[in-house]
């Protein structure tokens, strides 16, 4: 079950993104990004998968959202990822490097996945991505000067 891969693996993902965004050329992961980004991000797609487990679908989609996402309901996911890419084009970053940010988290999954042989399956990886898009969704869509005040 990739809820309880994700929970056991939490640190070395963490740093596998840490190290995938240090190879990219000018970039390198911020502490305040690394408190509001990956583990944060991570701890919510463990719920959102325990809740899809459990057949609790509406507390799922409280935590991730709707396939396609939901601009009148915010999730949880949504709300973290906002922030969490307000804190990086404040930091000068581009909508690119917030992309490939979450780029990462996926890479670093499925990487480690096969690594140790993890069984995960289709719906797994269905909701992994769904929480991705969401997020890479709500990371980027922004208004620059409500965000900065201007």
């Amino acid at each position: 079950m990739m809820h309880i891969f994700l929970a056991n693996n939490r640190t070395e993902l963490i740093e596998r993104c840490r190290a995938k965004v240090a190879q990219r050329p000018q970039r390198a992961a911020a502490v305040d990004q690394l408190r509001t980004g990956v583990p944060i991000f991570l701890e919510q797609l463990e719920r959102t998968l325990e809740a899809e487990e459990q057949g609790r679908h509406s507390v799922s989609e409280g935590i991730s959202g709707k396939s396609g996402g939901d601009v009148e309901a915010m999730s949880e996911i949504g709300l973290s990822a906002m922030a969490h890419g307000r804190l990086l084009l404040d930091l000068d970053h581009t909508i690119d490097q917030v992309v490939h940010d979450y780029g990462d988290v996926c890479q670093a999954i499925t990487d480690l996945a096969v690594e140790k042989d993890a069984p995960f399956g289709v719906e797994e990886f269905r909701t992994l991505n769904r929480c991705l898009d969401n997020a890479i969704a709500d990371a980027t869509t922004f208004q620059p000067a409500t965000w900065r005040g201007e």
